[in-house]
């Protein structure tokens, strides 16, 4: 089921949020309402303050409550932070069940399927609910092929050089 409503960006290199971000402002220019859920980031960055003043076009909403990445916590606090990201994706279904959006951005939810909190049936199931009518972005660093087949467009972010 490809949906060209679906763009994905992936990879090992830095800059598949900044890319999301990137379409979000675009879409926005263009007077569409956007959504961002991120996941796997932790509660709070500088990054999150400065993409609060993008409100109203933007809203930006993490779930977590842990100051630190997810890779980082200890189990027992893994478990606790798979509570408040399941929040999160409910979260999403809801913005796409109600349609109160034109374009949601699910920022690092390819991760919840590399760290097997969420299914890829889950995932495809938010796809076929927007139904074509919402833009959807998915960014993380692996791509399985069952995902790469729900989408109209696949960026791979690749770092070529760090100095």
């Amino acid at each position: 089921m490809e949906n060209t409503n679906v763009q994905i960006y992936y990879g090992e290199g830095r800059g598949k949020t900044s890319a999301s971000i990137g379409k979000c402002i675009e879409y926005a220019s263009m007077g569409k309402q956007v959504v961002v859920v991120q996941f796997l980031k932790g509660k709070g960055s500088e990054e999150l303050e400065f993409l609060k003043r993008l409100e109203p076009e933007i809203k930006v909403f993490r779930f977590e409550k842990s100051d630190c990445h997810y890779e980082n916590l200890t189990e027992e606090q893994r478990q606790e932070q798979e509570v408040n990201i399941h929040n999160g994706f409910h979260y999403a279904r809801k913005v796409i069940d109600t349609k109160s959006c034109d374009v949601l951005v699910l920022d690092e939810i390819l991760g919840l399927l590399d760290h097997q909190i969420v299914g890829i049936d889950v995932m495809e199931e938010l796809v076929e609910l927007a139904e074509g009518q919402i833009e959807i972005i998915l960014t993380g660093r692996e791509l399985p092929k069952s995902v790469e087949d729900l989408a109209g467009f696949v960026y791979q972010i690749s770092t070529i050089k760090e100095s």
